[in-house]
């Protein structure tokens, strides 16, 4: 069997006094995305911090086989996994070409190719300051940033909530392009967009993991959906959802 890039083992946060996960069980294959599911508030987002290490959390979590629970959140970026947040956090006062100067990892040369290509936008408007930016843009910024430096693991939340179609399928397209050179945990809530780029998929409800199977598997079981997530069963490319 291959050996997970990411393991967890009865992870459990806690914050003010909430009990926000509950003893998080689950592990990530290496290569490929694995979508990280779930209804609004089971705790998604607060894993992939746990992970970071943004929020205190106890248990085991496993990077590439040396538990980094307890380490300074810049140590665990620097070992390899890089992280997109559900808010995007650009530097609203700095341009876009400043905003991705400030990701450069020292000794490393920067891949503007790959981003270029893929988000020839932010090529276009460099000198603009990122607080003047729509949404979408502001999304095509994060993602970059990401992919300016080979990581070994890459947590991305939530990427296209509130992005018109046309965007969606091109975060669509760059997720597709990061999931052929490196590993990919993805919160999100668009399926169709989860259909086309994850391979595996875990669901969250309370803050335990309550499913883990293929991604096609679970978006094509309409009854396990609609008990999981409370959505009807997403179609294959060409179809109709309910």
């Amino acid at each position: 069997m291959t050996t997970p890039v990411l393991r967890l083992a009865g992870v459990t946060v806690r914050i003010a006094g909430s009990h926000i996960l509950h003893g998080i069980d689950c592990s990530v294959a290496p290569g490929g995305v694995t979508a990280l599911l779930g209804r609004n508030g089971v705790g998604k987002s607060t894993t992939l911090k746990a992970i970071l290490g943004i929020v205190p959390a106890a248990g085991r979590i496993e990077f590439e086989g040396q538990d980094i629970i307890g380490r300074p959140t810049h140590r665990i970026v620097r070992s390899g996994i890089g992280y997109v947040p559900e808010d995007r956090d650009v530097f609203a006062g700095l341009t876009v070409a400043q905003n991705l100067e400030l990701a450069h990892q020292p000794g490393v040369d920067p891949d503007y190719d790959t981003v270029h290509e893929l988000f020839p936008e932010l090529l276009e408007r460099r000198k603009q300051r990122a607080g003047t930016l729509s949404g979408g843009q502001q999304q095509m910024v994060a993602l970059a940033r990401v992919m300016l430096n080979p990581a070994r693991l890459l947590l991305i939340d939530e990427p296209t909530k509130g992005l018109a179609p046309k965007l969606v399928e091109q975060v669509g397209d760059a997720l597709v392009r990061m999931a052929e050179h490196t590993t990919v945990l993805l919160v999100e809530q668009n399926l169709p967009l989860v259909r086309r780029v994850a391979r595996d998929a875990v669901v969250l409800d309370t803050g335990r993991v309550v499913h883990t199977s293929p991604a096609a598997d679970l978006l094509a079981d309409e009854t396990l959906l609609d008990s999981l997530l409370g959505v009807a069963a997403v179609p294959g490319p060409g179809g109709a959802q309910r």
